[in-house]
């Protein structure tokens, strides 16, 4: 074990699986699915997690509902509720419903900047900082996302200094933390290990997040090695659900069951209980058109 890996430090992992994972089912959950399935997500032990997008329904119908969805919820406290918005438009749509975190994102690559939002990468970090310094006069924080920070659908691989400044200013521009996704999920440790070595040479571990996807099922090797190298958070989404509607070829993110097994074998705290999380995802698995997980259901048995 690396000496940088100590029994009893905290990983804080946020859920994404209402947002990310729900985003491109065929089979969309109704609103109250979705709000029990956020609930009981956080009855595991969820702190941070992503419960909608405002972005235009034509193109992302299954996030539609968000209004609904936070305003059905019984939020806890201690709980932060975040939600995606592209724009000054969609951070309006966020507030009115009562978000008080918002998450932006923009890419690495400017094919796949073009694809999501419909823009260059400079001209979404230019929209982002008028939306950011409004954001904090109106008490609400600011997450960030870069996509495509190993390789891009569009343009092919990443360099690991095209990621850099885009970190940078997300994090100049007042987001508490950046998540870097490795969105059609063909990361490696090796590629882990030359983009950390960039990113951690100018921004402080605890702002950067790591969300992997499991194309290749490289995602729980790749969350350790993100660990050997100083990071502390983590997206994963419950079940394995993801993909995107803008890289056809991107599968599941990282499973939460399977960072916290291995977090929790490493003598790691994380705040969840695994089998509540299990158990949210088997409440869920029954909706969808296909199954959520079953190596974890086989492995902890009737929860």
């Amino acid at each position: 074990m690396s000496e940088r890996i100590r029994p009893g430090e905290r990983v804080e992992v946020t859920e994404v699986g209402p947002r990310d994972g729900l985003q491109n089912e065929k089979v969309v959950p109704s609103t109250a699915a979705k709000i029990a399935f956020i609930e009981a997500l956080v009855d595991a032990g969820a702190r941070q997690i992503e419960v909608g997008s405002f972005v235009s329904p034509r193109w992302v119908p299954a996030m539609a509902d968000s209004e609904a969805v936070f305003a059905g919820l019984t939020r806890q406290p201690g709980v932060r509720y975040l939600a995606l918005v592209p724009n000054q438009h969609g951070y309006q749509r966020a507030v009115a419903a009562g978000c008080d975190a918002v998450a932006v994102f923009t890419a690495a690559s400017e094919g796949f900047a073009r694809a999501n939002i419909n823009t260059t990468i400079a001209q979404s970090l230019s929209e982002f900082r008028g939306l950011a310094a409004q954001a904090r006069a109106e008490g609400v924080a600011v997450r960030g996302y870069v996509s495509t920070v190993f390789a891009c659908p569009y343009d092919g691989p990443t360099r690991p200094e095209q990621v850099v400044p885009v970190v940078e200013e997300l994090l100049a521009m007042g987001c508490y933390e950046v998540s870097l996704g490795d969105t059609i999920g063909v990361g490696t440790p090796s590629h882990v290990e030359r983009l950390l070595d960039a990113v951690l040479a100018r921004v402080p571990a605890e702002c950067v997040v790591m969300h992997f996807h499991d194309t290749w099922g490289m995602g729980a090797a790749n969350a350790w090695r993100a660990l050997e190298l100083g990071v502390r958070r983590f997206d994963a989404s419950a079940g394995g659900l993801g993909g995107c509607p803008f890289a056809k070829v991107a599968t599941g993110n990282v499973a939460t069951e399977d960072l916290l097994y291995l977090f929790a074998n490493a003598g790691l705290e994380t705040g969840y209980d695994l089998a509540k999380v299990a158990r949210a995802v088997r409440g869920l698995a029954g909706l969808l058109d296909h199954p959520l997980a079953s190596r974890v259901h086989k492995a902890l048995g009737p929860v």
